[in-house]
């Protein structure tokens, strides 16, 4: 047996392979932190083995709740991620599988390598209606890609749309490839409508960094990018100012983040309550968005979610609220989960990227009933 991580978003130690019933395992650390919980590794020579895969080091993870009641996702091609028994015990991740192939991927969610946001990005600026804008460089010399989508002119309304500040959520750019798949399909009337009233600037990997290293939270300095929005720097949150310079050229209307919870096994979305001046007007759009959402896609839902922040309390280095609070607009975090959703679950794959990809198409029609509902009230 042979366990390796050589590859994009590769992470684990082996300690131990000498027995297939019993590897031993540990995930490494963010690189300048202590956050860790994402895993991605393969093990070759395995075909026909019962093999128990040991996370030594799961009760040390930034989120240990994440473990209850979670199952990891493996996969023989790298395209079709299905989920395998796992516990949590003892303060041990197990991962228990019988591969039917010589070699077997295992991962914390499916895997968003960045040779596909390439290949994302490369097909969307193939379509008339989107052009493509390097912010910058990261701090390991990757480019930071902005995708306009639309005429960006006075006319229209800015909408900004990002994803992956945490790069260990990768389902949150596998709803990102939902989302400008149906934006830029010339025959998706929703997506023309829309496209009338609102120029979408979309930025669908916020940390390539450390999506590329393996990371769960960070970026290559360490830097949590969801508390950097307050006072971004070049030398530790390089991505953030790109992000922030950009949205004070364009304005922002509208801003929605998109994430992953590791402990939640529902879809959501947080609001910015804590702001100041936080009113009954935002509470009626952030709700009427939350209500529209539920009622277009069975998958997401308005029951369980984070508890609002008390007024005056809101933590401005938080993307959401720092857009909501500079740019006095709606501004929402959407968070899906690494488990299996409690209200719809699918024993074969759990939430999958299939799943969330959909729930970012589903989005467009979210929009366009707000749009609807603003240009009603104006």
């Amino acid at each position: 047996m042979k366990i390796s991580t050589g590859f994009d978003s590769g992470n684990i130690d082996c300690l131990d392979c000498s027995d297939p019933a019993n590897v031993r395992l540990a995930i490494r650390k963010d690189n300048q932190s202590d956050f860790y919980q994402w895993f991605h590794f393969r093990a070759s020579g395995v075909k026909d083995l019962e093999c128990r895969f040991v996370i030594t080091n799961a009760a040390g993870a930034a989120y240990p709740a994440g473990w209850e009641n979670y199952r990891a996702v493996a996969s023989y091609d790298r395209e079709f991620w299905f989920r395998v028994d796992s516990r949590y015990e003892d303060g041990e991740l197990w991962i228990e599988h019988m591969p039917l192939n010589d070699s077997v991927y295992y991962a914390y969610f499916a895997p968003y390598p960045m040779e596909r946001h390439a290949d994302l990005v490369a097909a969307a600026q193939e379509s008339p209606l989107a052009s493509l804008e390097v912010l910058g460089e990261t701090l390991d010399g990757q480019d930071m890609d902005l995708l306009v989508v639309g005429e960006p002119d006075a006319a229209r309304l800015p909408y900004w749309v990002i994803a992956r500040q945490h790069p260990g959520e990768t389902m949150a750019e596998w709803w990102m490839e939902g989302f400008l798949g149906r934006l830029l399909d010339e025959d998706d009337a929703v997506a023309k409508a829309l496209l009338d009233e609102v120029t979408f600037y979309v930025v669908p990997n916020m940390n390539p960094d450390g999506s590329r290293r393996g990371h769960l939270r960070t970026n290559a300095a360490g830097a949590n990018l969801n508390r950097e929005w307050e006072n971004a720097n070049p030398e530790t949150s390089p991505e953030v100012l790109y992000v922030r310079e950009r949205m004070q050229q364009t304005g922002v209307a509208l801003s929605l983040d998109v994430h992953g919870d590791e402990a939640l096994p529902y879809n959501f979305i947080a609001g910015t309550q804590g702001i100041p001046g936080w009113n009954e007007e935002r509470d009626a759009e952030l709700n009427f968005f939350r209500q529209t959402y539920q009622a277009i896609n069975p998958d997401f839902q308005t029951t369980h979610g984070y508890p609002a922040n008390a007024p005056g309390t809101a933590n401005l280095g938080m993307c959401s609220n720092y857009i909501a609070h500079h740019f006095a607009c709606l501004a929402m975090t959407l968070e899906m989960p690494f488990k299996d959703t409690a209200d719809r679950p699918d024993s074969l794959q759990g939430w999958s990227p299939e799943r969330a990809s959909r729930l970012g198409a589903s989005c467009l029609d979210v929009l366009w009933a707000y749009v609807q509902q603003k240009r009603r009230r104006a």
